[in-house]
């Protein structure tokens, strides 16, 4: 038998059980992640930690990326008697807005160890770029 030691780590999930606030594809709970730009790229990870890959949906449309992921429950026998169970099982899912400095057509997207992770491309638009100057007689008009 397993003890548990945290009191406020059973309120919550009685609370979370009592308010029936697990995830549904109608209601989903929202994932963590955190987001940083790396050089010429944005990255974001999600954590999903124990979710099949194939359990996985990512969509791109405009500038609004979704997440959506479902941790289902391990197929267990009939012999089985639980004693414990803490680990959040349902729907969850993140949306993400885009700026127009990012470019949504190459989004690439990996998962290891639980965690997905999104790398989004800077959009050439929005790279920082040099302007020559043009001087005396040789003018160019220069497009900014």
């Amino acid at each position: 038998m397993l003890l548990r030691t945290d009191p406020f780590r059973e309120l919550d999930r009685l609370t979370q059980q009592f308010l029936n606030t697990t995830g549904t594809w109608s209601r989903p709970t929202p994932m963590p992640l955190d987001a940083y730009r790396s050089g010429d790229e944005y990255v974001i990870c999600f954590d999903l930690p124990g979710v099949a890959p194939d359990a996985i949906d990512i969509d791109v449309e405009r500038n609004m990326v979704t997440v959506k992921a479902e941790r289902r429950p391990h197929r267990q026998g009939d012999e089985v008697k639980w004693e414990l169970s803490e680990r959040p099982l349902g729907v969850f899912s993140r949306q993400v807005m885009l700026s127009d400095t990012l470019d949504p057509e190459g989004i690439t997207a990996d998962y290891d160890a639980g965690v997905l992770t999104l790398r989004i491309p800077v959009a050439e638009k929005a790279k920082p770029r040099k302007i020559a100057i043009a001087h005396g007689e040789g003018r160019k008009q220069i497009k900014a």
